[in-house]
């Protein structure tokens, strides 16, 4: 069946605003500017900032999705305008689970290559299975069994290539390896997320940009609040600020008037987080689940592809093979070998609940998928 023009922009929408979302990041992490006081020259490592910045983007799908609602009250359209009540204190813990985990990917993101760094963020598929079966009750069938495995090996494949490839000043080893150890542990985090989800948010079915935006919400504002203890917290040589705090927001905003391309990197990363979780949905409404999860893999190649042309990282031949394994083990835990295999066979494959039209179709993705 052929796509129609407008699932063919969703789908280019996707792609380029979450490939955008994780350069954007990188780029202003790559600016040197003076700081507040007169202040020497410095990277611009302000992840806790950008982070609130991700949430605000988040939190204007609110803005979406009650534009789309003024627009279904003269139609019957039961998925906008007839929404079912909820509590939306349900969304504060997935909310503080997004929070930290989002944190911690841009500090690591600080520390390691924007390839790696959407590589590495394959892990979730390891522990959401784990935590699926331990706190959900779920049982997984083989093939997810031999994803968790494949994923494990890819990861430990480009981690390996972090490792033998050339570090600059920039990104010492040390720095490296603690960033994707960073990056693994963030999704821990996340996979907790998407079991609170799972458990006590989408029995109740709630619009999914109305869930990002509440959970961008909570988000923006905690954190927001956060950005003032952290001024005086000292973090030594864990901070990028010369106050060696473990954020300085004031730095950064004299950081950004110093250097006007960084205030462009935040809005890309801010207003393309928003367009993507939009075209996110949209494509798992309008196509399914599994094209968006073969979207969110061309993204990986896409982000690569444009961090060695840009001259951001050095290419490593291992990270061929580690994403291979890793893209092997995404779809055999996603199921994407049923439909190959039932084409081989001839007989047609039984539909798949991943196929449906829900927040978080077969492949548990979170709510606000930022992956």
């Amino acid at each position: 069946m052929a796509w129609t023009k407008y699932q063919l922009f969703l789908a280019g929408l996707m792609l380029v605003t979450g490939s955008i979302n994780t350069l954007s990041a990188k780029w202003a992490d790559n600016f040197m500017a003076e700081g507040c006081g007169g202040s020497k020259e410095h990277s611009f490592q302000h992840p806790f900032l950008q982070a609130v910045g991700m949430f605000l983007g988040e939190f204007s799908c609110l803005a979406a999705f009650y534009l789309l609602r003024c627009r279904a009250a003269g139609q019957s359209d039961s998925s906008v305008d007839h929404q079912q009540p909820f509590n939306p204190l349900l969304f504060l813990p997935p909310a503080l689970c997004d929070m930290t985990g989002t944190s911690l990917m841009y500090v690591a993101l600080n520390m390691t290559s924007a390839s790696s760094f959407q590589m590495l963020r394959g892990a979730v598929i390891i522990f959401t299975g784990l935590f699926s079966v331990a706190f959900l009750g779920r049982r997984l069938v083989l093939s997810q069994w031999l994803g968790i495995l494949a994923t494990i090996a890819g990861l430990v494949v480009v981690g390996l290539a972090d490792l033998l490839s050339k570090h600059d000043n920039q990104h010492k080893l040390s720095e490296v390896i603690t960033g994707d150890l960073l990056i693994i542990m963030a999704q821990i985090i996340v996979a907790i997320q998407m079991v609170l989800e799972e458990k006590f948010v989408y029995k109740h079915n709630v619009h999914p940009l109305r869930a990002v935006g509440t959970e961008g919400l909570f988000g923006f504002v905690i954190l927001s609040l956060l950005l003032v203890p952290m001024y005086y917290i000292p973090a030594g040589s864990f901070s990028g600020n010369p106050r060696g705090t473990l954020e300085d927001a004031l730095d950064a905003f004299c950081q950004v008037g110093q250097q006007p391309f960084i205030a462009m990197a935040l809005l890309g990363n801010i207003s393309s987080i928003a367009f993507f979780n939009f075209a996110g949905i949209s494509v798992t409404k309008e196509l399914s689940a599994t094209t968006r999860m073969v979207l969110d893999s061309l993204r990986t190649v896409v982000i690569w592809a444009l961090s060695l042309a840009l001259g951001w990282e050095a290419f490593h031949a291992l990270q061929i093979l580690g994403f291979l394994i890793l893209l092997m083990g995404t779809a055999l835990y996603n199921g994407l070998h049923r439909p190959l295999l039932g084409r081989l066979s001839r007989v047609q494959p039984p539909a798949e609940e991943s196929e449906q039209e829900r927040l978080l179709g077969g492949t548990r993705t979170p709510i606000n998928d930022t992956s």
